[in-house]
């Protein structure tokens, strides 16, 4: 099985692109997590996807087979949409029975495959339970079940976590995970959510402006990211102005020792993320700066300090910090190794 495969995809409305020649494999058996702000494209992506919405022009398969017109509903895919959209008049095993039952599967046959869906779900028993009694997390749980129950060749959910709390969502967040391991089904998750997608994905897809900006595994992503605006947008990120010259690169008005310019770039921007800001005493240090900030959160320190007229932001282990208050000096060390070079 080959998976997933676009080529260049693109959807217009009117004069208006909102998804722009896209080209993206996802192979068999693999977590992908379409990630952007609001507007990128990355919903009108998967509904593409599965066939909600036709492309402009492009194609689409699945396993080698071009589903590009298909139906939705031959497409052999379960999606779980933001709103769950279970059946309120339906009890928990019914609504996960529903697409068998239309398809014509015997009741025996439903009642194996609910039960199977429900241990899998860690929900046993709840069968007859009506769907209003639920909680979200047990709610979320169903409405997955449900899109598993005709085991489909692909697994799409949209937002799927977005109603939860703080604490559920990242609950199931690794349960998400888990299960897709276990049945090794092709997933691919819309989420405007950083934290969600690395925690999840072995594939994190960056959109902006209806286009791909990045994709590549999520720890890629955070530390070599494509271009500036994969690097502002996925977590923290310090972008700061270079030049470089014969006396060497210049970065907040002093030189940094064995950074590297590729390509002979005369000027453009380093990303550096604040837990790779190295604070020190003024002067053990070629930059120095005045704190203008310093934000305690327990297991970590954020110290934000302007240089060179520039807000660099630090994250440091209480126990690897300069003691440092608001208004005093302090010195900015970077690794060569952890900084990024973009164009600007």
């Amino acid at each position: 099985m080959s998976g997933l495969t676009l080529q260049n995809v693109t959807k217009e409305f009117g004069t208006f692109t909102a998804v722009r020649n896209v080209e993206l494999t996802v192979p068999h058996g693999t977590f992908v997590c379409l990630l952007g702000p609001s507007g990128c494209g990355k919903t009108t992506l998967m509904r593409m996807v599965a066939g909600l919405d036709l492309p402009t022009s492009g194609s689409i398969r699945l396993d080698d087979r071009d589903i590009t017109n298909v139906p939705t509903h031959k497409r052999d895919l379960g999606m779980v949409f933001q709103s769950l959209a279970l059946f309120p008049h339906l009890t928990v095993g019914e609504n996960i029975a529903y697409s068998l039952r239309i398809r014509g599967v015997g009741k025996a046959e439903q009642k194996k495959r609910v039960d199977e869906l429900l241990a899998m779900i860690h929900l046993t028993g709840y069968a007859d339970r009506p769907v209003a009694k639920l909680s979200g997390g047990q709610r979320q749980r169903v409405a997955i079940a449900r899109a598993l129950a005709i085991s489909p060749k692909l697994f799409l959910l949209d937002e799927p976590l977005s109603a939860l709390d703080a604490k559920l969502r990242e609950a199931m967040q690794v349960e998400l995970r888990q299960l897709q391991q276990r049945l090794g089904i092709t997933t691919i998750v819309v989420t405007h959510d950083q934290r969600e997608a690395m925690t999840m994905a072995d594939t994190v897809v960056v959109m902006n402006g209806g286009e791909i900006r990045q994709a590549a595994p999520p720890v890629e992503i955070y530390r070599r990211p494509a271009d500036t605006f994969v690097a502002d947008f996925i977590g923290m990120t310090n972008l700061i102005d270079f030049k470089a010259d014969g006396a060497g690169t210049q970065v907040l008005g002093a030189s940094v020792p064995g950074l590297v310019i590729p390509n002979g770039l005369p000027s453009g921007i380093i990303s550096v993320r604040p837990e790779d800001v190295h604070l020190t005493a003024p002067g053990n240090a070629p930059i120095t700066g005045t704190v203008t900030f310093v934000r305690d959160l327990g297991g970590t320190i954020e110290t934000f300090v302007e240089a060179a007229g520039k807000q660099i932001v630090a994250v440091s282990m209480p126990n690897a910090r300069p003691d440092v208050a608001v208004g005093q000096s302090v010195g900015i060390a970077l690794n060569p190794d952890d900084c990024v070079v973009l164009k600007a």
